[in-house]
């Protein structure tokens, strides 16, 4: 059996401003548009900028998608897709941000609420906690909203 790659695809009002969101949320990177060498230290996001004006891109058409990698490789790459329709529903799908790995009981808590708030302070909101509960196996929870309102977990 061949093993797959996943990409996982969020729609999104703006495709920019969230992946930006995601970029610094997860720590990964933005790639270079394709046959570009970025120089050290230089901004991926002016360099999309750039190119998609040479590509002759109207400018309204400049924040149809953006994407995100793993630096490290290991992680999926995160794709965002511009649609016209803002977040109606719950999601059927979302993310876990293994923000505690190895972490159990309070301090487990402890550092779950570390990173609820720096994400608050990048635009996330903060939806509900979960407590620990040894008698059904979990390790409590935080739920969380991007900034255009998709839930995902920090666990």
């Amino acid at each position: 059996m061949t093993i797959r790659e996943v990409q996982v695809t969020i729609d999104a009002l703006d495709p920019r401003a969230l992946s930006s969101f995601w970029q610094q949320a997860l720590g990964y990177a933005f790639p270079p548009p394709p046959g570009v060498e970025l120089a050290a230290g230089a901004d991926p996001l002016a360099a999309w900028d750039v190119f998609l004006e040479q590509a002759g891109v109207p400018p309204e058409q400049r924040n149809s998608s953006s994407a995100i990698v793993d630096p490290t490789g290991k992680g999926p790459r995160v794709f965002f897709q511009q649609v016209p329709e803002s977040k109606q529903v719950k999601n059927r799908l979302h993310l876990d941000v293994r923000a505690a790995p190895g972490l159990a009981g309070d301090e487990r808590m402890a550092a779950l609420e570390v990173e609820a708030d720096r994400l608050v302070a990048l635009g996330a909101s903060r939806i509900q906690r979960f407590e620990p509960d040894p008698a059904r196996l979990s390790t409590g929870w935080i739920v969380m909203a991007d900034p255009e309102g998709n839930e995902f977990c920090l666990d």
